[in-house]
Formats: structure tokens, C-alpha cells, sequence
């Protein structure tokens, strides 16, 4: 049985979450654990969280499964809400800013 977990509206851009989305995809959790936390890249904290996140929701279906042998089956990025601000520019100018944000969902599921 499979566990999701989500992560929605994290403000930082989705391009830079995707870099270490496609890092961990298909490893074991373990694996996965550690390369999130031994990553220098801000995004990988709350990455990991999610990861952790996903492996206690599958534990609440699964009570006496093996955790030994999960891995990350899917886990992918979308773009959430753009917050659009304004920055000063010459001559009376404003150049637009454009903060983006992101939607993460893991799914883990236990090996075969």
C-alpha cells in the first residue's frame, strides 16, 4: 500500500525544487534521507520533512509492514501562486518581480 504526503505553497521556485526532486526519484528512503540531508541546497530541508512525512503516513496504514524496504515511488513538482511585486528602476520605471512558489507531492510505497 502506498502513502502520500504534500507539501503546498512553499515559496521557493519550482525550477530549484525540481533539481532535487529528480535527485531522490526511485531511491530507497533511507538513501533519499541522507542525501536530503547532507544536501547544501535550501530546499532540501523541507524535502526531507516530506519524505518523513510520507513514511509516518505509511507506517498509520501499514503497522506491521517493513520499513526497510520503501522507496520513493513518484514525487513531483508544481507550480503554485505567483506573487507579483515591484521593484524600483530607473527613471521613474518598476521592473516586475515575480516570487514564485511550488506544490510538492511524494508518494513511498514498499518493494515487492
Amino acid at each position: 500500500m502506498e502513502a502520500v504526503a504534500k507539501l503546498n505553497n512553499y515559496p521557493t521556485s519550482p525550477r530549484k525544487m525540481r533539481l532535487l526532486a529528480d535527485l531522490v526519484r526511485g531511491m530507497e528512503v533511507e538513501k533519499a534521507l541522507a542525501v536530503l540531508e547532507h544536501n547544501a541546497k535550501h530546499p532540501a530541508v523541507p524535502l526531507r520533512k516530506l519524505v518523513l512525512s510520507a513514511i509516518s503516513n505509511w507506517k498509520q496504514g501499514n503497522e506491521n509492514g517493513d520499513e526497510g524496504r520503501l522507496y520513493i515511488k513518484t514525487i513531483f513538482v508544481d507550480g503554485a501562486r505567483t506573487l507579483k511585486r515591484m521593484r524600483p528602476a530607473p527613471q521613474g520605471r518598476g521592473y516586475r518581480v515575480r516570487k514564485r512558489s511550488n506544490h510538492v507531492t511524494v508518494v513511498v510505497d514498499a518493494k515487492i
